[in-house]
C-alpha cells in the first residue's frame, strides 16, 4: 500500500540523514499510486456522473513519534458526497482539512474514506510494446503497440449525440501524444486501418499527436491500436569517450496521463552490434533477444525492458550502450550488389547461350 511504501521511505532516509541534537531536515516525499480510486457505484449508465471511494489514514503510517500532522484531501469537484471525520475536520470546497493532530504515537492510524465525483477518465493500457529500431543509416523507426481494456457498456448513439454535454461525462473523446521534435512519416491504426482522426502539431521543442476516435471511448471494451513514427538518427544517438555508442532515449509511454499495468521498452540494435548494456534510473527487467529482418545475417540484437505499473513519472531517459564496427554497415549494400550482379551474369549467360537444335 501506499502507506507501506512511505514507511519503508522514511525508515531509508534514517540510513542517510544523521542529525545532531537540536537540528531539523526538511524532507519531501513523491510517490504516485494507481488503481487507488474504487468506483462506487461500479457500474452507471453514460449520462450519470461517476462516483468514487478515495481509502487512506488522516495519521501517517509511521514507526516514530508524530508531534504534529495535517493531512489534506483535494479532490478534483467540490461535489463530494460523503467524508468520515476525524476531529479536527474541516472542508471548503473541494479540499478536505484533517488536523493538525499533535503526539500521535508510533504506528497509529485513523482510517478514512471519501466519497466523491470523479469524470476524469480512468485510462488505463494492458499492455504497452514499444519498438525503437536503431538505422545506422540516418533513422530510428518507432512502433508502439496498445492494448487497451477501458473501464461502462454499450454506448447509447442517439442519447450521446442529442445531450453531449452530460452524456458520456467520463468518457474521452481524445488522445494526445506528446513525441520528440523533428518527427516525421507519423501514422495511427488499428486491426481494419485508419478508423480516427489525427492531428500533428509540431514545434522546436516538441511535437503533439491529437487523435480522435470514430467514437467516445468508455470502460469495458478491449481496444487494440498502432503508433508508428521515425526521428533523426542525430538526436538520439551518441558516441561516448571509450568508443562505445549508446541510444539516448524516453522511457515510458507517450500518451498523456496514461498508467500502463505492463511496459516493454525493445530496442532493436544495428546488425553486427555487441556487448549491449543498459543504464535505466529505477528497476526493470532485461534480457536480450534476436530478431531478423529484410537481408540480415545473423539476426539483430535487441535489448528488452520491461516494467509493471508505468506511470508518467517515469517518463526520463534512459540509456543503450552498444559497440559496432563500421564495416557491418556494408553488410546489406553488398548483398544487394551481389544479387544483382549474380542476376547480370545470369542473364549475359542466357543470352548468349545456343540451345537451338541443329541438324546432324
Amino acid at each position: 500500500s501506499g502507506e507501506l511504501v512511505l514507511v519503508l521511505l522514511l525508515m531509508l532516509l534514517i540510513w542517510y540523514i544523521t542529525l545532531k541534537p537540536g537540528e531539523t531536515v526538511t524532507v519531501e516525499v513523491l510517490y504516485v499510486l494507481t488503481r487507488s480510486l474504487e468506483p462506487f457505484p461500479e457500474e452507471i449508465s453514460q449520462s450519470e456522473p461517476q462516483l468514487v471511494y478515495f481509502r487512506d489514514s488522516a495519521i501517517i503510517l509511521s514507526p516514530y513519534l508524530i508531534k504534529e500532522q495535517t493531512t489534506f484531501v483535494k479532490t478534483p469537484s467540490s461535489n463530494v458526497e460523503s467524508f468520515t471525520r476525524v476531529e479536527p475536520t474541516n472542508r471548503a470546497g473541494a479540499e478536505i482539512k484533517y488536523g493538525k493532530y499533535d503526539n500521535r504515537t508510533p504506528y497509529s492510524y485513523s482510517p478514512i474514506l471519501v466519497h466523491f465525483e470523479n469524470n476524469n477518465a480512468f485510462l488505463v493500457v494492458e499492455e504497452l510494446v514499444r519498438e525503437v529500431e536503431i538505422s545506422h543509416w540516418g533513422s530510428l523507426q518507432i512502433t508502439e503497440h496498445y492494448t487497451w481494456p477501458m473501464l461502462v457498456h454499450v454506448i447509447m448513439a442517439v442519447e450521446y449525440q442529442s445531450r453531449p454535454s452530460i452524456s458520456g461525462v467520463s468518457s474521452f473523446k481524445q488522445l494526445i501524444a506528446r513525441l520528440p521534435p523533428r518527427v516525421h512519416s507519423v501514422y495511427y491504426r488499428d486491426g481494419i486501418g485508419n478508423i480516427s482522426t489525427s492531428h500533428l502539431r509540431t514545434s522546436n521543442s516538441k511535437s503533439e499527436l491529437e487523435i480522435e476516435p470514430r467514437y467516445p471511448l468508455f470502460g469495458g471494451w478491449k481496444a487494440t491500436f498502432v503508433i508508428g513514427y521515425g526521428l533523426p538518427l542525430e538526436d538520439f544517438l551518441f558516441k561516448s569517450a571509450d568508443g562505445k555508442r549508446y541510444l539516448n532515449f524516453t522511457f515510458g509511454c507517450p500518451l498523456v496521463n496514461i498508467v500502463v499495468d505492463k511496459f516493454t521498452m525493445k530496442v532493436v540494435l544495428p546488425e553486427g552490434s555487441k556487448e549491449p548494456s543498459a543504464i535505466v534510473p529505477f528497476p526493470v527487467d532485461q534480457h536480450l533477444e534476436t530478431s531478423y529482418s529484410y537481408l540480415d545475417v545473423v539476426g539483430r540484437t535487441v535489448m528488452v525492458l520491461e516494467k509493471k505499473n508505468v506511470v508518467p513519472e517515469h517518463g526520463i531517459p534512459f540509456q543503450v550502450y552498444y559497440n559496432f564496427n563500421p564495416i557491418f554497415m556494408l553488410a546489406e549494400p553488398f548483398m544487394l550488389v551481389s544479387v544483382f550482379f549474380l542476376f547480370f551474369v545470369v542473364c549475359v549467360t542466357y543470352l548468349h547461350m545456343d540451345i537451338s537444335i541443329h541438324k546432324s
